[in-house]
């Protein structure tokens, strides 16, 4: 069985008139990375609020189908219950700092003092956990003084102390610059390779191909494309459909249209696999 299974779900938000997710089936085995992508309005967040427990104890509305994490279904978990196996970051980190701590060191230890963790052991994995991202000189800081980036990188620590098995990201690397991205990423990737399960909804194509192990396209609330990054970014379904694409992609696309690369290599989602693909293809 895997370790997360979605079965036929189906979610409307109050007072809307079609639902936002339709008869999405899903399965993830444990410690994968898999990455959802989509255009605006997809459904890549509410996929993540399923996931998390969210739809539908806290959103509401009308919810269909199975959402099962570890053996567990979340509609016979409480969101207290839910959220000890199931971490969830929001895109807007703002919206997950609790406004009950004054440091950043006291805000990422507000979770295991609400779940009774030993003091010693609370003080070794909340430093652990901020040296995972890179944020043990905030430790002193006020969470509402940080810049965006920073603010994210907490709430990121703040779930990840936690030791969730499955970790749930909406767009976490949204106000982060590429260096700050790729220290996440690398976080990230570090933790599913550790054994923990990863499903992150992101736009940033490069990021995806070189750490999801899986990637599934969202369209309309419905699952348009799935497979390895390689597979489904280079796919000529997704310009179709409106997603935005890789540069790499786009720019050796327009390059095999005019025969400057070679049929037989596969499009580029990275820099890396541009430059390789355009060596194998000399200019006329």
């Amino acid at each position: 069985m895997a370790f997360v299974n979605l079965q036929n779900v189906t979610y409307q938000y109050p007072l809307t008139k079609s639902p936002v997710l339709q008869d999405i089936t899903l399965q993830i085995e444990e410690g994968e990375f898999v990455a959802i992508i989509g255009p605006n309005g997809a459904g890549k967040s509410t996929l993540c609020y399923a996931l998390g427990g969210f739809v539908p104890h806290f959103f509401k509305g009308e919810f269909s189908g199975m959402v099962e994490v570890a053996g567990k279904k979340s509609s016979d978990a409480t969101l207290d219950e839910w959220v000890l196996t199931v971490g969830l970051a929001f895109q807007n980190p703002f919206n997950q700092i609790s406004g009950a701590k004054y440091t950043v060191f006291e805000e990422i230890a507000f979770g295991l003092e609400n779940t009774g963790v030993p003091r010693e052991e609370m003080k070794s994995r909340v430093e652990q956990a901020m040296a995972q991202t890179g944020i043990t000189d905030l430790s002193d800081r006020s969470p509402y003084t940080l810049s965006g980036g920073q603010q994210q990188r907490v709430a990121l620590t703040s779930i990840l102390v936690m030791q969730p098995r499955l970790l749930v990201l909406d767009e976490p690397t949204s106000q982060l610059d590429p260096i700050g991205t790729r220290e996440v990423f690398g976080v990230i990737r570090a933790m599913a390779e550790r054994g923990m399960t990863v499903v992150m909804a992101e736009h940033k194509m490069e990021w995806i191909a070189q750490f999801a192990d899986r990637v599934i396209a969202l369209k309309d609330g419905a699952t348009l494309l799935e497979g390895t990054p390689q597979e489904v970014l280079t796919s000529d379904l997704l310009t179709e459909n409106g997603f935005g694409i890789s540069r790499y992609t786009s720019v050796a696309r327009e390059a095999r249209r005019r025969k400057r690369w070679r049929a037989d290599v596969p499009l580029p989602v990275t820099l890396d696999q541009a430059a390789e693909g355009f060596a194998f293809t000399p200019p006329s």
